[in-house]
């Protein structure tokens, strides 16, 4: 059936919402926007005139195409090379969504994306909907066709594998700043001892190249191991500069709410380093240089101000 102009109004005043959802149930931000568009073709192919609630009826929609999308991503990720990590999004990008409250931001953190891939898809539809935007149990339980007590089985689990991380440090964009400069200084200091006193003694360090960049697909595990690496890492060379093909800006940036340094040649991102700061000190570094997850900071890079680099190097 032809959409009124008022049907697509509908729709588009609740865009913004579904790519929300979506990001965090998909961990991308390309896929997510695919996701509310194919919400959009069944919301354009349904007797809309008969539906309720649209808001309860595109959640659902989207909500399900988002479990399929994961259950198909998990198979095409055993071929995936190298270590996966999310597409990081930088701080006033929309799709991150509302920051009103801890479990929000919790729930957007990169730490916790990553943590979510452990999660089996209900698991990560249920964490997702009632964390981060606080629907019922009632509610869940409709969109995805089973029972309340199923859908508060599913977050207890849920739950449990993320609290198997670590406690997460709040972090201003004026504190990430002075981490981020702090950590500068070190990786670039030429040894690894101011980096391993800023690390805790199980730190990790994980890079996603996608196979178009360079990243090891093992993590380095232990503050040592992970300094060491860092140290060779922010080492000046011919190699490096023949790689981004310029000099790189290095800039103090948040990204999922949480510090990061963003690497620029040439106005383009070619890596976000998100830290993951505990009480204890760093706890992880997670570095995406996939270019093709790197394309919406970029486009979003360019619209905003960013100020100016904190080292440049290579």
């Amino acid at each position: 059936m032809a959409l009124t102009v008022n049907d697509v109004e509908r729709f588009e005043a609740s865009r913004s919402r579904l790519e929300v959802i979506a990001y965090r149930l998909l961990g991308s931000a390309s896929e997510a926007e695919d996701a509310v568009q194919e919400t959009f073709l069944r919301w354009q192919a349904a007797d809309v005139a008969r539906i309720e609630v649209p808001e309860a009826w595109l959640t659902k929609v989207l909500t399900n195409l988002c479990l399929n999308q994961l259950t198909s991503a998990r198979a095409r990720r055993e071929t995936y090379v190298g270590q996966w990590l999310p597409e990081p999004l930088l701080a006033g990008d929309p799709m991150l969504g509302p920051a009103d409250t801890a479990e929000q931001r919790e729930s957007v953190s990169y730490a916790v994306l990553t943590l979510l891939e452990r999660l089996s898809p209900a698991e990560r539809a249920v964490y997702v909907l009632r964390e981060a935007f606080d629907y019922p149990h009632r509610e869940i339980a409709e969109i995805l066709d089973i029972t309340e007590a199923a859908s508060q089985q599913l977050l207890h689990r849920a739950k449990k594998h993320v609290a198997d991380g670590r406690a997460r440090t709040e972090i201003d964009e004026a504190a990430a700043r002075r981490i981020v400069d702090e950590f500068l200084a070190a990786a670039t200091s030429g040894r690894t001892e101011p980096l391993v006193r800023l690390l805790t003694q199980d730190a990790v360090s994980i890079g996603d190249g996608g196979g178009k960049v360079p990243a090891r697909a093992k993590a380095f595990e232990g503050a040592l191991a992970v300094a060491t690496f860092l140290r060779g890492l922010f080492r000046p060379g011919k190699a490096k500069r023949a790689l981004v093909g310029d000099s790189a800006e290095m800039y103090a940036a948040v990204a999922n709410g949480d510090p990061a340094v963003v690497v620029v040649v040439d106005g383009r991102v070619i890596g976000v380093m998100s830290l993951e700061v505990t009480p204890e000190g760093i706890a992880g570094l997670r570095s995406q240089v996939n270019p093709d997850k790197l394309e919406r900071a970029t486009r979003h890079w360019a619209a905003t101000g960013h100020g100016e680099p904190v080292r440049v190097t290579f």
